[in-house]
């Protein structure tokens, strides 16, 4: 039997792009009669994410029925080639095989399958992200709107030692949008990723003088305090408003959204307190890292699929308002199961959504996929 070798090697991991094309040679040894294959799962993403997704909401298993075989073109001898087409984005592999005439047990070159992560064509190059806190816009950038202002320094003392809540005027969505055309056109970025926008703690288990963004009290909400006074907008209306500013200028909209966890008093507390994480003394555990522990959110627990269909659904409902892909604050805290059915979920009505996950403190041989890549 001859000995076979491919190209790209196996075992081998590329980025790539939709409208790339991928050269798959094999060649043989010595001259052979037979045909010689590729085995992929290219072109077929929709049936790899309906058999996660069919996994978790019907614990149904079907294996690789996205799976199939190509048949190689032979150029010579020795060596076959293909050439295939990326047409959407996901996490595929693909294996060459040799199938000598009249027999049935294929030869198969050493090592793995090639891991191809396809992104969305957009992205292939000019990916400057411009990162953004809308608190920070509008009077919040003068020291004077930040709180910063020293002459009132005694009063804000005063004030907090009594048990005041004192919160300065915050920037709004209206004033980022008025930088939106300098950010895409002057600076060239090609997304705005903005830090999270949901309402947090503002009377206790407040940290900092705003409240840290990380500690969402509603995934689906938006703080008012981000929003002007507007009878003919809601706050939501606004972030829309910001939404279509970005896309006017062909740009990407990144939001930062926690799932790990949430912020005390949080709406799951009410709607669904077994998904909290609670010590044997029945306290709720409050997450961490690197021996530091952030006392004003509460850790979710992702060993119940229903908080995976929740969160699915969250990244869905911000889809739908116009949101491109995601910054997934402690992403590496999240299974990896996990990760892959609410991708699947986003990916099955918007393929082009991207993930980018927060790996701060998490081992690299624990961590999901390539976070920009996504699942299939």
């Amino acid at each position: 039997m001859p000995n076979v070798m491919q190209s790209p090697s196996p075992g081998t991991s590329r980025v790539l792009f939709c409208g790339d094309c991928l050269l798959f040679t094999l060649t043989l040894d010595k001259a052979i009669s037979g045909n010689a294959w590729v085995r992929t799962n290219l072109g077929t993403a929709a049936i790899a994410r309906q058999e996660i997704i069919d996994r978790v909401e019907k614990n149904e298993i079907k294996l690789d029925e996205a799976w199939y075989d190509i048949r190689m073109k032979k150029k010579n001898a020795t060596e076959f080639q293909i050439l295939l087409p990326l047409h959407q984005t996901g996490y595929f592999q693909a294996k060459c095989f040799f199938m000598p005439k009249n027999q049935t047990v294929p030869i198969w070159p050493e090592g793995d399958n090639c891991i191809l992560n396809v992104e969305p064509a957009g992205t292939c190059c000019a990916n400057i992200i411009y990162n953004a806190f809308v608190r920070q816009f509008g009077p919040s950038k003068s020291s004077a709107g930040s709180g910063e202002d020293r002459s009132l320094a005694p009063l804000v003392q005063t004030l907090d030692a009594r048990g005041f809540t004192v919160i300065p005027e915050s920037g709004k969505f209206r004033d980022l949008k008025e930088q939106v055309g300098f950010i895409f056109s002057t600076l060239g970025c090609r997304a705005l990723h903005l830090l999270p926008i949901h309402p947090t703690p503002t009377t206790y288990a407040r940290m900092g003088r705003f409240g840290s963004p990380y500690a969402a009290l509603n995934f689906t909400d938006v703080d008012p305090a981000l929003a002007r006074f507007d009878p003919a907008a809601t706050p939501l209306e606004q972030f829309m408003e910001l939404v279509d500013a970005v896309h006017y200028h062909n740009g990407y909209l990144f939001l930062d959204i926690a799932i790990n966890h949430t912020g005390w008093a949080a709406t799951i507390h009410q709607t669904h307190p077994e998904w909290l994480v609670r010590g044997e003394d029945g306290k709720i555990k409050a997450p961490g890292a690197w021996g530091v522990v952030w006392a004003d959110l509460t850790k979710l627990d992702y060993s119940h699929t229903g908080l995976w269909e929740y969160m699915a659904q969250i990244f869905l409902l911000w889809c739908h308002r116009g949101v491109d892909g995601f910054r997934c604050d402690a992403g590496y805290m999240v299974p990896t199961d996990a990760w892959e059915y609410m991708v699947a979920k986003v990916r099955q009505e918007y393929p082009d959504t991207l993930f980018l996950l927060e790996g701060l403190g998490g081992y690299l041989s624990l961590r999901p996929y390539d976070p920009l890549c996504g699942n299939p």
